[in-house]
């Protein structure tokens, strides 16, 4: 696959002497999506700023679509759409105008059909000709895609997309986003909404203290970290797990009636057989049993709290 952005030994320390980003080292292919998780301050905001020229880095280097960021800023740059956390558009402008202004700030053509097709794809056609002041915040929301994408970029990064945006405006960007991606587009999204990286991204990066903490297949790294818990309801509550079960570590419900145990379904002896024989030489006995996989939000709660 072709490498869109490449980032070496990237550091970013501010004079105050906080440092923002640690020695970060990522290849983004072409045409995936990338999610960004990590804790408000971790450092995602400054990671794009960095890429997007907007943060001035201490050390490393980027590279965007093999052209070097420091060397070839322009050329570098023009490969980038930016969709940025805060909104910001001229209140008293037209949704056509501002996506055209925005177009021909990168030398790009007028090219009015262009437009019109962005504006109808983001479902914002019959308000081309409004005022951004009248729109709502997820019109604005998609206002600021139209315009990071005006100029036709190979990548585009989106810094909290649904901020503020209801959870039907959301899953209807999770669509245009996705279509982008089909067309080739190179997608880069930061988000608090953990089910939103479960829901779009292919790979996913979990960033805490400046520090890429990992970088990985989203499949792969559900099944690796992602472990399943066995819910067993009982017959008769008891009052405590008795203490022949203690290795087991398991939770009892608040209600005393169901029993949780957590295992690792990639290891072939994960001990449910042994478990379920000792609850019968307890005199435990099960109405009914079911399991859950543990979703990202458990694996990235569980990887952040760990580091802190």
């Amino acid at each position: 696959m072709t490498t869109a952005i490449s980032i070496k030994d990237l550091s970013k320390i501010y004079e105050n002497g906080f440092q923002a980003l640690s020695d970060v080292n990522l290849d983004i292919e072409k045409g995936e999506i990338l999610a960004l998780l990590g804790p408000n301050g971790a450092g995602k905001t400054t990671l794009i700023g960095s890429i997007c020229g907007i943060v001035q880095t201490s050390t490393g280097s980027i590279s965007v679509m093999g052209y070097d960021h420091a060397k070839d800023y322009r050329k570098a740059r023009s490969h980038i759409g930016l969709v940025p956390q805060e909104l910001t558009t001229d209140a008293f402008e037209t949704v056509f105008s501002t996506v055209s202004f925005s177009r021909g700030l990168f030398g790009k053509p007028k090219n009015p059909a262009y437009i019109e097709q962005i504006l109808k794809d983001l479902s914002l056609f019959d308000k081309k000709d409004t005022q951004i002041r009248k729109l709502s915040g997820g019109m604005k929301r998609r206002v600021m895609i139209a315009k990071a994408i005006s100029h036709e970029p190979d990548i585009l990064f989106l810094d909290e997309p649904s901020a503020g945006v209801d959870v039907e405006l959301r899953k209807s960007m999770w669509r245009q986003i996705r279509k982008l991606r089909e067309n080739g587009t190179t997608i880069i999204l930061t988000t608090h909404y953990i089910e939103e990286a479960e829901e779009m991204a292919d790979r996913i990066g979990i960033i805490n203290h400046g520090n890429l903490m990992l970088v990985e297949d989203k499949k792969s790294l559900m099944k690796k970290l992602g472990n399943k818990e066995l819910v067993l309801e009982l017959y008769k509550p008891i009052k405590s797990i008795p203490e022949g079960l203690s290795e087991y570590e398991l939770v009892l419900s608040d209600k005393g009636d169901e029993i949780k145990y957590v295992y690792d379904p990639s290891k072939k002896e994960n001990g449910i057989a042994d478990l379920l024989d000792h609850l019968k030489e307890n005199g435990i006995k099960c109405r009914d049993l079911s399991t859950k996989q543990s979703s990202l939000e458990d694996i990235f709660v569980n990887l952040v709290g760990a580091a802190a």
